[in-house]
């Protein structure tokens, strides 16, 4: 009877030293590894993200954007390969057979494919999103989703084959399902545009203020902190619309990707300033017409 009961824990015992080990091992590689693959991906980012452009999250060139997003997608692949294949050592390990699974695998992939269609759809949308470079980490962006009253606006944070995640200029976190997009407005890409609409009395001079305008421009682009935001001076475009009381005088300017909207900032101060020197003094802007934040920031801006 003793005998009959020491048996089983005799072979407990050596099945615990003998596939107990080799599973315990195979879990601590596996968790041990994708740790390097999560260390290695930090560390391509960080140097990506330190030779980029002045530094900026919002100021990167197209090839260093792509770079950092598609080194979180790999990344994020090599960790799920990883865990799959532990899955089927530890499987085999434990004495299940692997190879009879194909076909429950196979039914439960179809079962899947027709009950996880979105995840599906997100994947095949995140795939598209990154090979075709459509917005990349750091940049300005609109994003429409379906189902949503209004566009997700903010700087992108995170790329995945399935997610993108959004802050705003408020400082939220939007994470949005790449199947759920409609349409993305990219503010960042290669290059960005100030665009500054003045508004003046239709009693002033137009060509008078022109001439203002564009000395401003080229007192911007004369500025050693405002020219290297600045890729070409900033242009005067003319009478933009009439009003009843007013016209409105475009003044627009290419920046680098992502610097719009401090561009545009000092150069609403520079005219200000000008228009005062000049003793002139331009229309207040009501209330309902205040600029909105910079992610959302739309291309005409009304100067206060």
């Amino acid at each position: 009877m003793d005998a009959l009961a020491i048996t089983p824990l005799t072979d407990l015992w050596d099945w615990l030293r003998r596939s107990g080990l080799e599973i315990l091992l195979i879990i601590l590689g596996s968790v041990l590894l994708t740790r390097f693959v999560q260390w290695v991906g930090v560390r391509i980012t960080d140097r990506i993200d330190r030779r980029a452009t002045g530094g900026d999250a919002l100021v990167r060139s197209e090839a260093a954007k792509h770079r950092h997003s598609l080194t979180q997608v790999l990344t994020w692949a090599a960790i799920v390969l990883i865990y799959t294949i532990a899955v089927f050592f530890v499987l085999d390990r434990i004495g299940v057979p692997v190879t009879g699974l194909v076909a429950p695998a196979t039914v439960l992939g179809v079962g899947l494919g027709f009950g996880a269609q979105r995840i599906v759809q997100d994947v095949l949308a995140g795939f598209f999103i990154i090979t075709e470079r459509q917005y990349g980490f750091g940049d300005v962006v609109a994003i429409s989703v379906i189902g949503a009253a209004e566009p997700a606006n903010g700087t992108i944070e995170d790329v995945t084959l399935r997610i993108t995640r959004v802050r705003s200029a408020d400082g939220e976190v939007m994470t949005v399902p790449n199947g759920q997009i409609v349409k993305v407005v990219n503010l960042s890409r290669d290059w960005a545009r100030a665009v500054v609409d003045v508004p003046v009395p239709t009693s002033m001079d137009v060509n008078r203020v022109n001439e203002i305008l564009r000395e401003v421009g080229r007192e911007a682009f004369r500025d050693p902190a405002m020219r290297p935001l600045l890729l070409d001076p900033p242009s005067v475009m003319g009478v933009e619309s009439i009003d009843l009381d007013q016209v409105n005088v475009r003044v627009v300017a290419r920046t680098l990707p992502g610097r719009q909207f401090e561009v545009g900032r000092d150069l609403r101060a520079r005219v200000v300033l000008a228009f005062r020197r000049q003793g002139m003094h331009l229309p207040s802007a009501p209330a309902a017409d205040e600029a909105p934040a910079e992610a959302g920031e739309t291309p005409t801006q009304v100067l206060r």
